[in-house]
């Protein structure tokens, strides 16, 4: 189990899977800023995830550009309340090896536990209607998430990370 310190010159983008809708967010090490970027409305069982699978890889070379500019990625891992790993944990670490192998990028996962509550909760009172939030939530969760992965690993702190480089995995987890 190895403790990491982030570069601080690589941005990340997280994604907040869901079975109708994935969030997305975008940061960087050295701001340790997360901003929500937009929400994809791709069932995750559409062609058994393949059509998930190309709008992620869509939005990471959109973002990122080619292979070799520099870029990660953050998976918001469901742990249960206790902090164990589930069922749909552990097919979000499936499919987020599939994504590590279709993008080329190393997938760092990070506890999303409680990320909607706080997107509910900064979004409470201000005058969207439920449509209007419901379209935001999720990539309000995928900031949320990457926030905390920011300001846990960000330049300077330690901790641990999860990676998932092409299927390969370590056994650290971000909680």
């Amino acid at each position: 189990m190895g403790l990491v310190q982030l570069p601080s010159a690589v941005r990340y983008l997280c994604i907040d899977l869901g079975d109708k809708r994935t969030g997305l967010a975008a940061g960087d090490a050295f701001s340790r800023l997360a901003s929500p970027l937009k929400v994809l409305e791709v069932p995750i069982a559409e062609r058994g995830g393949e059509g998930l699978i190309a709008a992620i890889v869509r939005e990471v070379t959109s973002y990122f550009g080619d292979a070799r500019t520099a870029g990660e990625l953050v998976v918001g891992m469901p742990f249960n309340m206790d902090g164990t790993e589930g069922p749909r944990a552990k097919s979000v670490r499936v499919f987020a090896e599939r994504v590590a192998k279709a993008t080329g990028r190393v997938v760092h996962f990070h506890d999303e536990r409680l990320s909607s509550v706080e997107a509910d909760w900064k979004m409470a009172r201000s005058g969207l209607t439920h449509g209007q939030k419901k379209a935001r939530r999720d990539a309000l969760a995928a900031a949320a998430i990457l926030q905390d992965f920011l300001q846990t690993f960000g330049e300077g702190s330690r901790g641990h990370a999860t990676d998932a480089d092409a299927g390969e995995q370590d056994e650290d987890r971000g909680v």
